[in-house]
């Protein structure tokens, strides 16, 4: 059974702040990207989930993983050109 993902209060607010400039990014979404990445990057205890977001963007989470639970720490959106190789 795959764990439990919280969000913490930080990546919460950075969906709100997304979604004031125009960028709608659902929690979904989030954990699909989690989930099923197209990209995954770990450095030392934070792991960076990558997935395609629409035709120039990415979406980037980032997250630590805890014995319990998944707890997103951050997201942002970024340029498909600077991320996919």
């Amino acid at each position: 059974m795959p764990k439990e993902i919280r969000f913490s209060a930080h990546a919460l607010s950075k969906i709100s702040l997304l979604g004031d400039r125009g960028i709608e990014v659902s929690e979904k979404f989030v954990i699909q990207t989690i989930r099923s990445p197209d990209k995954l990057e770990i450095e030392q205890e934070k792991i960076t989930a990558q997935k395609q977001f629409n035709d120039s963007l990415v979406l980037r989470v980032i997250y630590r993983e805890f014995q319990a639970f998944l707890l997103v720490i951050t997201l942002y959106p970024g340029k498909r050109s600077r991320y996919e190789n």
